[in-house]
């Protein structure tokens, strides 16, 4: 990494939390852990087919400082990215620099339920 990164853009890193819906089913409810500030970046693209014809996805790459393993501002990939109304599903997440000080969380962005 050669330049310091621009982390101008407010994320809430969310978790999920499965609960009983009371007729034998589960409820997925979104829970906030905290901010992260991030530099967003545009990754691969792609188009693919759906029941209503092709639709074009797109990944982004986001840049966060660091967490240990473990702790709870450590993204992982079963949680997600919230900005406002937009919603960002962490696929994957990996160091960015050999010192350990930012980490780059691969996302692809998702419709609100």
């Amino acid at each position: 990494m050669s330049r310091a990164p621009n982390l101008s853009r407010a994320l809430t890193l969310e978790t999920p939390q499965t609960t009983p819906d009371g007729a034998g089913g589960f409820v997925t409810e979104w829970h906030a852990l905290g901010t992260l500030w991030a530099e967003i970046r545009a990754s691969a693209g792609r188009e693919r087919q759906t029941e209503l014809g092709p639709q074009g996805e797109q990944r982004l790459r986001m840049l966060v400082r660091a967490a240990p393993q473990g702790a709870p501002q450590r993204p992982r990939p079963d949680q997600r990215f919230r900005e406002g109304a937009r919603i960002f599903r962490i696929l994957s997440v990996t160091e960015a620099d050999a010192q350990g000080r930012y980490l780059i969380c691969l996302t692809q962005e998702e419709s609100p339920a």
